[in-house]
């Protein structure tokens, strides 16, 4: 096996490239890739188990481990690069120009990249967005944070979707985090009665249920439930159900505000409350222009009543 790989080895030796000033044989080539590929692998593991540390860290949110995780992996890596390119006889130096002259359409393919990692710093330095949080956006989306990355973040969604959105949408636009400072916050349910009926029936109907809707906060203080009637519709009275609600209540809000509506129409049915629905009347000015169509089933019907 040695003396099989001597000469092989010594023919790959021999083999050269001609790289600058340099001339290079295959055999340090290979060597210089396996070197480059081993150390990225090798960054990478360290990387990562810096990441997993930094975010197990109780001195560290876990945002902010993330992102020094991630910072350490790739400066590994660079620094693996360049070792191997080194280790090939390439003047880092003379890279200069090369660098500078591709850097500049490099520059515009990355400007996306570069614009979502500065977000990414600003998100982490104004402390407006964690792991954990739950988020609405402009655009509709909702859910929990669950990784602030350099690139973009990682959201989950209500129906366990995780959703990869860029950091600069959180800076672009208007953002909703419904847990940055407390969780509590309160909800308005709006419901429409017909003229006639007793608001203060409403008011007890309104009552009843949000009280049978495990999500009600009620500290019998501040945080109370309330009907309030907040305008003269033009086929009914419309009124909403104020209710606060509970921590766990703030991640669910679909599902939150569709058990509010259901207690509510039963309770409206309990109390024989009827919902208006908009009425419209017909007037015909000419009559005498108003023609009838009769089907022929009908027309058969009629004559059988007949007879």
């Amino acid at each position: 096996m040695v003396g099989w790989l001597r000469p092989f080895t010594s023919w790959l030796n021999s083999v050269t490239f001609h790289l600058g000033e340099n001339d290079v044989s295959l055999l340090r080539i290979l060597v210089s890739l396996a070197l480059a590929w081993f150390a990225i692998w090798l960054g990478r593991l360290i990387g990562n188990v810096a990441q997993s540390q930094l975010r197990g860290s109780p001195d560290l949110p876990a945002s902010v481990g993330g992102l020094l995780g991630q910072s350490i992996k790739i400066g590994v890596m660079i620094v693996a690069v360049l070792i191997a390119l080194n280790f090939l006889g390439v003047n880092i130096a003379a890279l200069t120009f090369f660098s500078g002259a591709l850097g500049v359409g490099i520059g515009f393919g990355l400007q996306s990249v570069f614009s979502n990692f500065i977000s990414g710093v600003i998100i982490l330095m104004e402390k407006s967005l964690k792991v954990g949080d739950f988020i609405e956006l402009q655009s509709g989306l909702s859910g929990v944070v669950k990784e602030i990355n350099f690139r973009s973040t990682v959201v989950m969604t209500n129906d366990n979707v995780d959703i990869i959105v860029p950091n600069e949408a959180f800076i672009k636009a208007q953002l909703i985090n419904w847990t940055m400072t407390e969780a509590r916050r309160r909800i308005h349910v709006p419901f429409g009665v017909a003229y006639g009926t007793s608001k203060e029936l409403v008011q007890k109907a309104g009552l009843e249920a949000a009280g049978s809707v495990p999500w009600t906060y009620d500290d019998r203080g501040e945080h109370t439930p309330q009907v309030w009637l907040v305008k003269f519709g033009e086929f009914r009275l419309e009124f909403e159900l104020i209710v606060w609600l509970t921590d766990e209540a703030v991640l669910r809000p679909q599902k939150v505000m569709a058990d509010y509506i259901w207690a509510m129409h039963s309770a409206l049915e309990k109390h024989e409350i009827h919902v208006s629905m908009p009425q419209r009347d017909l007037h015909i000015k000419s009559p005498d222009t108003l023609s009838v169509r009769i089907e022929s089933g009908d027309l058969q019907k009629s004559g059988d009543q007949e007879s």
